[in-house]
């Protein structure tokens, strides 16, 4: 029943490698970094608003972010926004969510998803996301979306299919590999991108938390009682403090047996990267991702330029770089070398402090 139907969003990371334009006060979820007027976790809610009530969401986000996402999702009551004291990873975020749901509704049904990806299929996507909650419900299993790669891309998680089912059991999970790995898993067939979304029924992923990951189990037990109570961000503190930082992946779906997949083709990109922003962007003839007013580019191609409103830029002799203008900070770099942003962020924070960060 849809009343069961809950969506979880995560919305508690910084996204620093779109800095300098995400920023611990304003990360990339709260963004519209692609142009088209809404924030990424604008986008992530419209997407679910249509099969999933307003009154069943629940963001989970750190505590200092709960008024931005209150903001940017108006429909939302305050106590639809679960608050992390401080980052612990997904499986965590997730914990505190089905365990939140279970005190709720025991039925509950959820899907789990990142507050900042890009889905263009949105009504293939539900069908899918559908299809996948009455699978969860009925056999009581922990179903992923899978992506069907279009590249050996090594930044992304592979899951090997067992079969080929609409929704097949899976044979394994592989973080991140190299590129002749990646290349033989495009070759094999088998493989698929993980999505990072997940179905499943709070009684399921409660289960596997008790299985495979005991500790948390335990303390996110004992905080259940707290939760919905003027007692729950005590607790929550405490808990946090506690609690190891793992990844979901990491802590349950590569160790359960018990976990499929849904893979499908719906013009999904997780956006991780000024890289794949440039990919979906709009082009000019030059290969140039820039705006249309205010960028006056010279022999310049296959840039990607973001300015502040109103603001000028006259670029000249620039291939394939990102360029990418704020109030306080200008950040100038080849498109190659854009898994430099971390080294740039440690080393302009070593010399400033958080106060450009």
């Amino acid at each position: 029943m849809a009343n069961n139907h809950y969506c979880v969003i995560m919305a508690g990371g910084i996204g620093s490698r779109f800095w300098p334009k995400s920023r611990q006060s304003l990360p990339k979820q709260f963004l519209d970094i692609l142009g088209t007027g809404k924030s990424f976790i604008r986008h992530t809610y419209e997407r679910f608003a249509k099969i999933i009530p307003s009154e069943n969401f629940l963001v989970v986000t750190n505590r200092k972010y709960k008024a931005l996402v209150l903001e940017h999702l108006p429909e939302l009551k305050d106590e639809q926004v679960l608050c992390e004291p401080i980052g612990r990873n997904t499986a965590p975020c997730i914990a505190y969510a089905a365990y939140t749901l279970q005190k709720l509704n025991p039925e509950a049904e959820m899907v789990v998803t990142p507050a900042d990806h890009l889905i263009l299929g949105e009504d293939e996507f539900r069908n899918i996301i559908s299809e996948c909650m009455d699978f969860a419900a009925k056999n009581e299993v922990l179903v992923t979306v899978g992506i069907k790669p279009t590249r050996p891309d090594t930044g992304y998680g592979y899951i090997q299919v067992s079969d080929e089912q609409s929704i097949s059991k899976v044979k394994c999970f592989t973080e991140k590999p190299n590129l002749e790995l990646a290349q033989t898993f495009i070759q094999c067939g088998e493989f698929f991108w993980n999505s990072g979304i997940f179905i499943w029924t709070a009684k399921a992923i409660i289960e596997a938390f008790a299985k495979h990951l005991p500790e948390h189990h335990s303390l996110f037990t004992d905080l259940q009682p707290a939760l919905g109570t003027q007692h729950e961000q005590e607790a929550v503190e405490r808990v946090f403090a506690e609690c190891r930082a793992i990844s979901i992946d990491y802590g349950v779906m590569e160790k359960a047996d018990n976990v499929y997949v849904r893979c499908g083709e719906f013009g999904w990109s997780d956006v991780g990267t000024w890289g794949s922003v440039y990919q979906h962007a709009r082009k000019d003839r030059y290969a140039n991702a820039a705006p249309q007013e205010g960028c006056y580019l010279y022999d310049t191609r296959s840039s990607i330029v973001q300015l502040p409103k109103d603001k000028i830029a006259v670029i000249s002799g620039l291939k394939e770089y990102i360029i990418v203008d704020t109030e306080d900070v200008l950040m100038i770099c080849p498109r190659s070398e854009e898994q430099s942003i971390k080294k740039f962020i440690d080393e302009v924070k070593y010399h400033n402090g958080d106060k450009h960060i």
